[in-house]
């Protein structure tokens, strides 16, 4: 087996230091085979493991993803967003240091994973140590003093350049099913950062599943589906399900709600404020899309708002599946006419938002609004 030789060519922490938007890191590198050639458009399977004290030091948290490189090579993850094998990342005392980063890739997209990469995290400290309790900063702006008496050598920062909190993470939530989901607010907004993923109502009653192509396209009563009807991995990945209009709008579905007790679906005039507090259509979508879940390129993600706006594709009105990876659509509960209703979609080679005139028969993903 050939093995990889990585270039690392970017770490940045993306939480703010008091505000707490994220407890995420986002990581880029570029892959390259033992001929010094890149390894372009592949998916690939990789370990992330942050050490504590050295370079061979103990593992205290560990995760895996499947990101795809672009046409470049170049890959881009957060880490604390994989799927957990050991720790638990918003825990780790950065003040504990030092820390490191060790990633492992397997190029065929597997868990036959080479160790690729230890790189010691030097600007963690100062960015997620605010987690474990920040006493004050320094007014020359060389230190940040913690609560535990500790401080860290940090040049350039004084209290008067620390960024305002405009996005704040929310207390988790849990649907009839059991599934949690995180929660962000945004402005005057409290939103689910993840996609609805429930089979019942609120009030226990189930959403009929439908897996057959023609029985999806036919008819106006509520259904829900998942991805490829594949439920094993779309009821454990961020993508969530698939719902109908109808399934959406109390108007159509006996007046029961989707959504978590204390939470419903958003209207066309609720989307609208989150998008317009954002900045807008044409650059609300960069701040809304997830850096590391979408197809490459993923023009314009920053996911600064915390949305974390996943690119679950759809069911189309005829009973088939598109564009997972490349697009996220998103049901609001307006209808536009009797045949259509408003949604709003994401897109990987775009940083805007589009609002939209769905066919109610689609099947859109769907986030909840707190009341």
């Amino acid at each position: 087996m050939k093995r990889l030789f990585i270039l690392f060519v970017g770490l940045v922490v993306v939480m703010n230091v008091l505000a707490q938007t994220y407890s995420t890191i986002s990581y880029q590198i570029v892959i390259r085979k033992q001929s010094n050639s890149i390894v372009s458009n592949a998916k690939v399977g990789m370990r992330i493991s942050i050490l504590q004290g050295n370079y061979n030091g103990s593992v205290v948290y560990a995760e895996t993803q499947n990101p795809m490189t672009n046409i470049n090579g170049l890959i881009t993850i957060e880490i604390g967003l994989g799927t957990v094998m050991s720790g638990t990342f918003t825990s780790i005392n950065w003040a504990n240091g030092p820390y490191f980063v060790k990633t492992e890739t397997d190029p065929n997209g597997s868990s036959n994973y080479e160790v690729t990469s230890v790189y010691q995290l030097l600007s963690v400290p100062y960015a997620l140590s605010a987690s474990n309790g920040v006493k004050r900063v320094s007014l020359s702006g060389d230190s940040l003093i913690l609560v535990n008496g500790k401080y860290i050598i940090f040049p350039g920062i004084s209290s008067k350049n620390l960024p305002q909190p405009p996005f704040s993470n929310g207390p988790n939530i849990t649907d009839v099913d059991g599934n949690t989901y995180n929660t962000i607010t945004i402005g005057n907004q409290t939103w689910m950062a993840e996609n609805l993923r429930s089979s019942k109502y609120s009030d226990g009653t189930g959403i009929h599943l439908v897996t057959s192509a023609t029985s999806w396209s036919t008819g106006t009563t509520p259904k829900m589906c998942w991805y490829n009807n594949d439920l094993a991995i779309y009821t454990t990945n961020k993508y969530g399900a698939l719902y109908n209009w109808y399934a959406v709008s109390p108007t159509t579905n006996g007046n029961k709600n989707l959504c978590p007790s204390g939470w419903h679906a958003p209207t066309d005039a609720e989307w609208a404020i989150l998008i317009n507090y954002l900045g807008g259509e044409s650059v609300a979508g960069g701040k809304m899309k997830n850096i590391s879940t979408w197809y490459c390129p993923n023009i314009g993600a920053t996911n600064e708002s915390g949305f974390s706006g996943h690119p679950g594709g759809y069911r189309t009105s005829s009973g088939t599946f598109n564009f997972i990876g490349t697009n996220g659509n998103w049901w609001s509960s307006s209808e536009d006419d009797p045949n259509g209703a408003w949604s709003r979609n994401l897109h990987h080679d775009g940083g805007n938002v589009l609002r939209n005139d769905g066919d109610k028969v689609n099947g859109f993903s769907v986030r909840c609004l707190k009341d």
